[in-house]
């Protein structure tokens, strides 16, 4: 297995408008190659940005989409992921990230959807079901996790569980979208820094930047060693970062802290079979 060289496209999207997008997405996916990059993550909904009340019907693609696959040719070798909404042949839509990787399409549906503060997804997407591994050169082994997905604790360490050494993270976070007195920006740097550290775990978390529809996206995009350290971050406004991923730091960093070896599925298994089994209290 070789280093990898990742980036995170710090995005300012313009609402509901997916030619415009594209148009982002294909400047970032030139850089990115002019840069050398292997892979290159895209936030949480890029194509549409992240909207309150998407029009399904306008917005909605399929996997097969001519948008998607006009980006996997602009990519070429590079492996590329992008946010989207993903209309399903039996109709339901999905809060969906595409991996875009020599002319195959891999989708990860979000699994988490909030449904509290100024986050309503639950009652606009479907749930997804499955959380798989992407293959990608090199023999790294990618898990993507959309926004709150990494926020139920099971998901990363189940991830991890499957042998992900790598963990791509799109998002897309605003100041005041949880509310009261929630730091957002805080909370993940205590999210990302403990996944990452935990699991042995490299991290491409790629946020949105910029203020419309109501959200105050705070950017802060970044990319974490398997020691949970930061070595890249962006700033509040568009930007592209890089980094070089050593495979051999993950391998010494999941060999120290053995957290996905000893955690012993099997145990939590019986623990939780006990939980749901018992009567509730009264």
């Amino acid at each position: 297995m070789s280093s990898l060289k990742v980036a995170a496209a710090q995005i300012a999207c313009r609402p509901g408008d997916i030619s415009a997008n594209l148009a982002i997405h294909r400047a970032m996916i030139e850089r990115a190659r002019v840069a050398g990059v292997d892979l290159l993550v895209f936030p949480e909904l890029s194509l549409t940005d992240y909207l309150s009340r998407p029009d399904l019907v306008t917005l909605g693609m399929s996997a097969d989409a001519p948008e998607l696959a006009q980006l996997a040719a602009m990519a070429g070798p590079m492996t590329v992921s992008v946010g989207f909404i993903e209309r399903a042949a039996d109709g339901r839509h999905f809060n969906a990230q595409a991996l875009l990787a020599n002319g195959a399409i891999k989708i990860h549906r979000k699994l988490n959807l909030p449904g509290y503060g100024r986050l309503r997804e639950d009652a606009v997407y479907a749930r997804g079901e499955a959380l798989a591994l992407a293959q990608l050169a090199n023999r790294w082994a990618a898990a993507t996790l959309i926004c709150a997905d990494s926020w139920n604790p099971a998901l990363p360490w189940l991830a991890a569980l499957s042998g992900a050494n790598l963990l791509i993270l799109p998002v897309a976070s605003s100041k005041d979208a949880v509310g009261g007195s929630f730091d957002n920006a805080r909370g993940w740097e205590i999210n990302l820094a403990h996944t990452a550290m935990t699991y042995g775990l490299p991290t491409i978390f790629a946020n949105h930047c910029g203020r419309r529809g109501g959200f105050d996206f705070w950017g802060g995009s970044r990319i974490l060693d398997a020691t949970g350290l930061e070595v890249a971050r962006a700033g509040d406004e568009p930007e592209l970062i890089v980094a070089t991923l050593d495979p051999a730091d993950g391998l010494a960093a999941r060999a120290r802290l053995p957290t996905s070896r000893d955690s012993d599925p099997d145990l939590v298994r019986r623990l939780l079979g006990a939980h749901l089994d018992a009567p509730p209290e009264s």
